[in-house]
């Protein structure tokens, strides 16, 4: 009977051991969040190593807002708090996306605005207007990424 209640003891720690979520370093130094649902991502993003490595997109000469459709009193649509609030603890804030957005053109935070945007809480995709080019991101959970519209 002891042993039953050994072997029970060991298989429940590994249980909770399980799901938890790892930190662990890459080969060149950048750290990655392994989560337990089976998804990861980087959380020093912008360290020396990445911005080595990273390069610019290209811009287009013409570096106006207006080539995107925007007028000059165009206000950014309000984006829900309560799912804000909740994307704080990942880095996924409106605020995290643009500039992530602004660092992959290579511009200032200010140069991205938000054209048009489809949020839940688990998913969202962003259209931006990046001096003159319509971009569009999306979000999964916590991870950023650009999306590759292939038409």
């Amino acid at each position: 009977m002891k042993i039953l209640f050994v072997i029970a003891c060991l298989f429940v720690t590994c249980i909770s051991f399980s799901q938890n979520n790892y930190i662990v370093k890459t080969d060149d130094g950048r750290r990655v969040l392994l989560k337990a649902d089976f998804t990861w991502e980087y959380i020093d993003a912008d360290s020396a190593t990445t911005k080595a490595n990273k390069k610019a997109m290209p811009l287009p000469e013409a570096n106006t807002a207006s080539n995107c459709g925007v007028d000059a009193g165009f206000e950014e649509p309000a984006l829900n708090q309560k799912i804000q609030n909740q994307l704080k603890k990942g880095r996924a804030t409106i605020e995290d996306v643009k500039d992530k957005v602004s660092k992959d053109y290579n511009c200032d935070v200010s140069d991205v605005v938000l054209l048009s945007f489809k949020e839940q809480k688990a998913k969202a995709t962003y259209n931006f207007c990046v001096k003159g080019t319509k971009v569009t991101y999306k979000r999964t959970g916590f991870s950023i990424i650009k999306s590759w519209n292939m038409k």
